[in-house]
């Protein structure tokens, strides 16, 4: 399922037009993205939280010609799947 059909799917569901499901979706993925870079974790009781996460710097190699590179350090975003989301896909 991408974007468009997900926008489709909540349409049809809340009864409501493409236009305000897709403004819906926007907003909720704008909300997401704002808290996460506040450093907060967002979390949906049942479907599962997002956190920030930090990843330190570390070596690796170029699998092209096998040269140690320096990779920097960064944020990552992390979710972990609720258990009743858990448990419908299982």
């Amino acid at each position: 399922m991408n974007k468009s059909d997900l926008i489709d799917a909540m349409a049809a569901d809340a009864g409501i037009t493409k236009a305000a499901a897709k403004k819906s979706l926007e907003s909720f993925l704008g909300n997401v993205q704002t808290s996460l870079k506040k450093g907060n974790r967002v979390s949906l009781v049942g479907f599962g939280s997002w956190s920030v996460s930090n990843r330190a710097a570390r070596e690796g190699r170029n699998p092209q010609t096998g040269k140690t590179i320096k990779i920097g350090a960064k944020k990552v975003v992390k979710f972990k799947a609720g258990s009743e989301l858990q448990s419908s896909v299982n």
